[in-house]
């Protein structure tokens, strides 16, 4: 066990701690927390320490090791700070999204009125290619289906459907 002088540690390698926390967390205030951490828990776990010449590996560990966990932390929170132009531009973005969002919205509605009007068999393999996401083989696992016969159906539903609007369109 040795004995570790905190202040002349801090500026040997105040430096190489917080290059470390901001290659990691890519911001200088939560940088500079980091650093302040880590000498912090390295405080209280100094009597540990059995070697003077691993010190600085040994407080670039913590270092790393407590900028990950801010990380994680400030993923946590989803907070962000906007300045008031930021936010102007963003509700007037917000007013043109509305509408698309409506527009989308009502596709979609079309979308699934058309899909109620085929067979069963088209109407399981589009809503689980569709609305679940499912790939071609999964949904062939899910239905106890041979997946070419999938492909087929999906195939098969997207040119009914395609008819369908053909003909709304027309009317």
């Amino acid at each position: 066990m040795c004995v570790i002088n905190f202040s002349e540690l801090y500026s040997l390698y105040y430096k190489r701690l917080f290059h470390i926390s901001f290659s990691i967390t890519r911001d200088r205030y939560l940088a500079e927390d980091v650093v302040q951490e880590t000498f912090i828990k390295a405080l209280k776990k100094a009597d540990t320490i059995a070697e003077q010449s691993k010190v600085g590996a040994w407080l670039s560990v913590i270092a790393t090791r407590t900028a990950i966990d801010f990380v994680r932390v400030e993923r946590k929170k989803k907070g962000i700070l906007m300045e008031k132009d930021m936010l102007e531009s963003l509700g007037k973005e917000m007013k043109h999204n509305v509408e698309e969002e409506v527009e989308t919205g009502i596709m979609a509605e079309q979308v699934n009125t058309a899909i109620k009007k085929l067979n069963h068999e088209y109407q399981d393999v589009l809503l689980l290619k569709i609305g679940h996401g499912l790939k071609e083989h999964e949904i062939a696992r899910a239905l106890d289906l041979n997946p070419g016969t999938v492909k087929t159906r999906i195939y098969r539903a997207r040119k009914q459907l395609k008819q369908l609007f053909l003909k709304q369109l027309s009317a």
